[in-house]
């Protein structure tokens, strides 16, 4: 039992510091970027485009350094799941039915399923090299040439969204409040990867499916309220890019940068089905958005069963196993 006190007093406060901590880090750097001379485009497509993803690429570094690749692994996938069903679906329930725009979302998406099939192709193998690793990052780059194209308007609301030219103080001021922001959410990751660990080793259920199941979810939540302010402004298209984006960051960026320094072993029975849930799931998402044009509550209200059952078809089956 006091284990378990000792998990929960790292994880919530870990998940409540991560919050606020990587928020400090995304604003003060875009807004030291700004100072700098720094173009809102390039800020747009650089810090904005991967800010909400600042915990999941810290938590892949500070996981595999500490030779846990399956909790990196675990994070960035189930950060995908729970982004592009969850926070999807939950989105229309807190602010209503919204439309999106057809030829952007189908691009994006078909970005993100093209991630996770390269993501399939590496983790079967059982483990990463520092070239797959690479490759996966250099995807990110491709990726974002190709959305930049058609919804740089997008990205540069994002920016806007920042207000970067509001109480404009020094570059010592913003870097050293984004020093604060970085050095918080390196804390954070390591309270939560450490709560992780015992708690897999307390409950005797492999590490990949807690950082997979409540890892995923805990690091999800910059981006969900990032996207109801975005859509209670009528930010409609900045929301669903940053989910998508955000996806997209998780599938190339935030699961590679960790294997490229530290390349690790991975349990590739226990994350194949993993990754093979997500990608049908993210199909499911993408195809009755772009067939229907919009978001509403019914939609919503599919894709947080889409997540939920995941428990169901992936958790509860495997903790048996493992």
């Amino acid at each position: 039992m006091i284990s378990l006190v000792f998990v929960f007093l790292l994880f919530i406060p870990g998940v409540v510091l991560l919050y606020f901590a990587s928020d400090l880090a995304v604003m003060h750097s875009a807004k030291l970027a700004s100072a700098l001379g720094v173009s809102n485009l390039i800020i747009g497509v650089t810090l904005v485009s991967i800010g909400t993803d600042i915990s999941e690429i810290i938590n892949s570094i500070v996981s595999c350094s500490m030779g846990h690749g399956d909790i990196d692994v675990g994070d960035s996938l189930g950060s995908s799941l729970a982004q592009i069903t969850l926070v999807f679906g939950l989105l229309p329930l807190i602010c209503g039915m919204f439309c999106i725009r057809r030829r952007e979302f189908i691009i994006i998406g078909a970005c993100l399923m093209l991630s996770l099939i390269l993501i399939f192709t590496v983790v079967e193998k059982g483990y990463f090299t520092r070239i797959d690793a690479l490759l996966m990052m250099s995807c990110f780059i491709l990726y974002t040439i190709l959305i930049y194209n058609v919804t740089k308007e997008s990205m540069l609301e994002r920016v806007k969204f920042l207000k970067l030219d509001d109480n404009l103080k020094s570059k010592s001021y913003h870097f050293g409040l984004a020093t604060v922001g970085f050095i918080g959410v390196t804390i954070s990751a390591l309270m939560i990867i450490n709560s992780i660990i015992l708690l897999s080793d307390f409950l005797g259920i492999h590490e990949f499916l807690l950082s997979f199941f409540i890892m995923g979810v805990a690091t999800s939540l910059p981006e969900l309220s990032v996207e109801v302010n975005a859509i209670k402004q009528k930010n409609y298209d900045m929301a669903i890019g940053d989910v998508l984006g955000s996806c997209i960051v998780d599938s190339t960026i935030s699961i590679a940068i960790g294997q490229f320094l530290f390349p690790q072993k991975v349990s590739a029975d226990i994350a194949v089905p993993t990754i093979l849930y997500t990608l049908v799931a993210s199909l499911i998402v993408i195809s009755v958005i772009a067939w229907r044009g919009k978001i509403d509550r019914k939609a919503g209200l599919l894709f947080i069963s889409v997540y939920f059952a995941s428990y169901f078809l992936i958790f509860f089956q495997l903790i048996y196993v493992f």
